[in-house]
């Protein structure tokens, strides 16, 4: 993979694995912070922030194992 292009995807990931890092620690240590939001509109905030961080982990596990400059894709 060229080398702009992995630095691109692995930045974007590395991005939301930090801002569902962020909102996880928001939720769960300044919950005033969530305001007018409901006990659903929480839950379904600390659901999203849950699969952000999945999501980001998984593609950088997969751009550090496959598609590193100079490696083959198998």
């Amino acid at each position: 993979m060229n080398e702009k292009l992995y630095q691109m995807l692995h930045s974007a990931a590395t991005a939301d694995k930090a801002k569902a890092l962020l909102s996880i620690d928001l939720l769960s240590n300044n919950p005033v912070g969530i305001g007018d939001h409901t006990t659903e509109d929480f839950y379904k905030n600390a659901q999203e922030a849950l699969k952000t961080f999945a999501g980001a982990h998984e593609r950088l596990e997969i751009l550090e194992k496959y598609f590193q400059p100079g490696k083959q894709v198998i």
